[in-house]
């Protein structure tokens, strides 16, 4: 569904238009312009002049660089409902990386000028704004951290302890995550290749920290993955 409703009801679940008055949020969604993409369908790539920003409002997209070799190093990726693309709205540059689905998913494009005069008249969403940037900076640094000071290992360990913890369904025998995602693109979240992400694969699930299910992944030690990881597992 996307009636004017709908998006009212998504917009005000998004950090930035959280708290909009109801005539702003209405001004908001009769401006939007819906397009729904495909699994790995390209929104906009990173350089291209940036006309507006986007409302994930079903689905998942991930923001990422191609270095001169050709890999992907995915930067953050973001599920429904949040925005993205909100930088070059307000610094009015270019887009920073290059945006593409990561499921089926639909997003609502809004105009850089539209957005730029409700926050002239609400300057809460500039706060919000400002409250987002910081929130994505931060995950930058923790990204060069780690991909800087962790072995693969370790990275994908931390990926999969997460994605477990934030996503996962308990079961009696530990945590079933169905990532949905290929080697491939696990290797572009952690900064490796296909190749790698399947033997570190194979060294988890023989450690006992996971089984592999298909395309399931069930995590029997949470707390074993988590140091294995040197992550926090009170985290």
């Amino acid at each position: 569904m996307n009636t004017t409703a709908e998006k009212i009801r998504i917009l005000n679940e998004t950090p930035l238009f959280n708290g909009l008055d109801s005539t702003s949020l209405e001004l908001l969604a009769k401006q939007i312009v819906v397009k729904k993409l495909t699994r790995n369908e390209i929104l906009f790539l990173a350089g291209e002049p940036a006309t507006g920003m986007y409302v994930v409002a079903s689905g998942a997209v991930r923001a990422f660089r191609t270095g001169s070799d050709g890999r992907e190093q995915v930067i953050h990726v973001e599920r429904a409902i949040t925005t993205i693309a909100e930088v070059p709205v307000f610094d009015g540059g270019a887009y920073p990386s290059t945006v593409a689905a990561d499921e089926p998913t639909t997003v609502y494009f809004l105009s850089r000028k539209s957005v730029l005069a409700t926050a002239s008249e609400r300057p809460e969403i500039a706060l919000a704004a400002v409250r987002l940037m910081a929130s994505r900076l931060r995950r930058c640094a923790e990204l060069v951290e780690v991909l800087s000071l962790r072995e693969v290992g370790e990275r994908l360990a931390a990926l999969l302890f997460n994605e477990a913890k934030s996503h996962g369904t308990e079961t009696t025998d530990g945590i079933r995550l169905n990532l949905r995602l290929t080697h491939h693109q696990l290797a572009a979240r952690i900064g490796t290749v296909r190749e790698v992400v399947t033997r570190t694969l194979i060294r988890l699930t023989e450690m006992g920290l996971i089984d592999q299910e298909g395309k399931n992944i069930l995590v029997r030690d949470m707390k074993g993955l988590a140091i294995y990881a040197k992550s926090d597992p009170g985290l």
